[in-house]
């Protein structure tokens, strides 16, 4: 069976800070200066991070402590509007390298070294929604993650 993948063109940097920004205010929400540090410190990041590692790089830079809580709020946010994903099993998120993009994604998960790598398969994807709805059941939103080992180890 043939697999269809789904390419981009992925912005970085500050490009991908302002494909967030439209992205968010597109749903009319605003990009205020906490939003955009808690972005700016998930994309920096090289692997999954929690919101606990985020509040401790925002409070860093900023001089004062920032809440878990808050960023916790905040990554809600950026997840319901597609900026960020999150990996369930490691209870951390990755900034959305295609904010413009509505696909479902799936997560290979390193189980050596913690990185995770996202794919776009809409044949898998796709096909796991139309399963769901002979069932019965209504999809929202498809979380698949494959643990395993990267080809760096």
């Amino acid at each position: 069976m043939a697999h269809a993948h789904h390419h981009h063109q992925e912005p970085t940097g500050a490009k991908l800070a302002d494909a967030a920004r439209a992205t968010l205010e597109a749903q009319n929400e605003q990009w205020t200066p906490m939003r955009a540090a808690i972005f700016d410190a998930l994309a920096a990041e090289e692997k999954p991070a929690s919101a606990y590692d985020i509040a401790d790089t925002v409070s860093k830079a900023r001089g004062k402590r920032v809440a878990p809580n808050s960023v916790y709020r905040i990554l809600d946010l950026f997840v319901a509007n597609n900026i960020a994903m999150r990996v369930e099993s490691a209870n951390a998120y990755i900034a959305n390298a295609h904010p413009g993009c509505h696909h479902d994604c799936i997560f290979l998960v390193c189980d050596t070294c913690g990185q995770v790598t996202h794919i776009d398969d809409d044949p898998i994807t796709s096909a796991l929604r139309t399963a769901a709805e002979k069932a019965g059941f209504t999809p929202k939103r498809a979380v698949i993650e494959m643990r395993g080992t990267c080809s760096a180890h």
